[in-house]
């Protein structure tokens, strides 16, 4: 400790104030702590600055851009239809993110959480600093939980810089790119590939893997694939990324499939190939917490590490990188600071792409199912039999029940289709609650609606379908 830089005593302190840090210190409050967090960049944290959300309103202008070029399948005609990028961007940062962000802090501060504005370090078990741009101040905790996120992977050959991007700059760009190359087929590649896609690039995705959303079925990627064929865009699979040469106006992107060495020109590349945990220069070996493989932190069920007052949250934790995963450990986290008995529960944890269409998944997949040795079967509704759907003009997709085959409990589901994202929750709670099929077919749906493809499917699982 720095001579005269006495101590300031904090009761539960949070680092990163994002969808973990933010809803932990929030939570903490509410059960009765005396709570503070320290954010080095930014309220709201990657998801609601430069990830989730600004992604989200890209993804939505695309759709009404494309809606406009071309309705005409509902006898909608457009001419002289123009895009003001410069007013997009501005609607994502001013009217979307910022309203959120400030949303959060004025909740932060309606729980009378004290918001410290710095980089923290830890200085043992009890003790952290918190560096700020002109000054530096000591402060001393009872419980710490950290959830300080993660940050885009820099491969070799594609330093970030000038037409090299990565996902932050890949959504901040001034101009729709006439050419765009992504580099990661996975849920960010393809989400952001959709949606410049839908603003007018000339996209190509080169993947690693034999095929683009590797942690999706491949009956719901086809859907995806095909609508990208639609919009002709370019997706090369088992391809290895070599070198961006920067040419001054635009980026040579060299790539090698089945040995051969290719190229392809555009105006930006966009580095999409995973994140990494922000566990580092945090100083957590000096307070003795054990970091693991890859940079994660081993946690228990209350995502307490190796050291009993310190907790870990959300991407810097084993397990999926969600946000809403982030949200729930944190949860669980302030609550087993207050003495709580809980403990997280992954049986029914949702994941969502925002492709075209969107993609849903929960629970189990038919093949997890038979490996965990359970005897289940798969129930599989079209989109084209639901008259939501036929007068929305999407009728692309599907939704699958995985059931026990004994008493129909519901064990898994996947989608594919509009409105996918909003629909998984509904299966996300039965997964959760138990439920068989006969509890969703029972369940009055309203009638047109999206929720009905779910209850025609829990029929079908019971053999007694109606719509198909």
């Amino acid at each position: 400790m720095v001579v005269g830089d006495f101590a300031i005593e904090l009761d539960t302190v949070v680092i990163g104030a994002g969808p973990g840090g933010y809803v932990a210190a929030i939570r903490a409050a509410e059960m009765g702590q005396k709570v503070a967090i320290i954010e080095r960049e930014y309220i709201g944290g990657v998801c609601l600055n430069v990830g989730c959300i600004p992604s989200k309103a890209l993804i939505s202008a695309g759709h009404h851009y494309q809606e406009s070029l071309d309705s005409s399948l509902f006898g909608v005609t457009s001419k002289d239809v123009e895009l003001d990028f410069t007013k997009t961007q501005d609607w994502k940062d001013n009217q979307v993110v910022k309203s959120l962000t400030s949303g959060v802090g004025m909740l932060l501060k309606k729980h009378k959480v004290e918001i410290i504005e710095g980089e923290a370090f830890f200085v043992d078990d009890h003790t952290l600093r918190v560096i700020h741009p002109d000054s530096a101040q000591t402060y001393s905790f009872n419980n710490a939980i950290v959830a300080t996120g993660s940050r885009p992977i820099e491969i070799p050959g594609f330093k970030f810089g000038g037409r090299v991007l990565d996902s932050t700059g890949g959504l901040n760009l001034k101009e729709v790119p006439k050419k765009f190359v992504i580099i990661g087929g996975g849920v960010i590649g393809a989400e952001l590939g959709g949606a410049y896609a839908n603003l007018g690039s000339e996209v190509t995705i080169l993947e690693g893997s034999p095929s683009i959303l590797p942690t999706y079925e491949k009956d719901m990627v086809k859907l995806v694939t095909d609508d990208f064929k639609k919009k002709n865009v370019t997706v090369v699979t088992s391809a290895m990324a070599k070198e961006a040469i920067d040419n001054g106006d635009s980026v040579t992107v060299k790539y090698e499939v089945d040995g051969k060495e290719q190229s392809v020109e555009a105006d930006f590349v966009m580095v999409t190939v995973g994140r990494r945990p922000n566990t580092d220069d945090l100083g957590l070996e000096q307070a003795g917490v054990e970091i693991g493989e890859r940079g994660l932190i081993p946690v228990d069920k209350q995502g307490r590490t190796n050291v009993a007052n310190i907790f870990a949250i959300g991407d810097i934790v084993p397990g999926a990188a969600l946000a809403h995963k982030a949200s729930y450990e944190a949860k669980i986290a302030a609550e087993a600071i207050s003495g709580k008995k809980v403990a997280v529960d992954y049986k029914a944890m949702p994941a969502v792409a925002f492709t075209d269409p969107e993609l849903a998944s929960v629970g189990m997949t038919i093949a997890e199912a038979k490996e965990a040795g359970i005897e289940a079967k798969s129930f599989k509704f079209p989109f084209a039999g639901n008259g939501r759907a036929i007068s929305l003009g999407k009728t692309e997709g599907f939704l699958r029940l995985v059931t026990t085959i004994e008493d129909h409990v519901i064990i898994g589901a996947q989608i594919g289709g509009v409105g996918a994202s909003d629909m998984v929750s509904e299966l996300a709670l039965a997964i959760e609650s138990g439920m068989n099929a006969e509890d969703i077919a029972l369940t009055i749906h309203p009638h047109p609606s999206l929720g009905e493809i779910t209850m025609d499917t829990a029929e079908l699982a019971l053999g007694l379908p109606i719509h198909i």
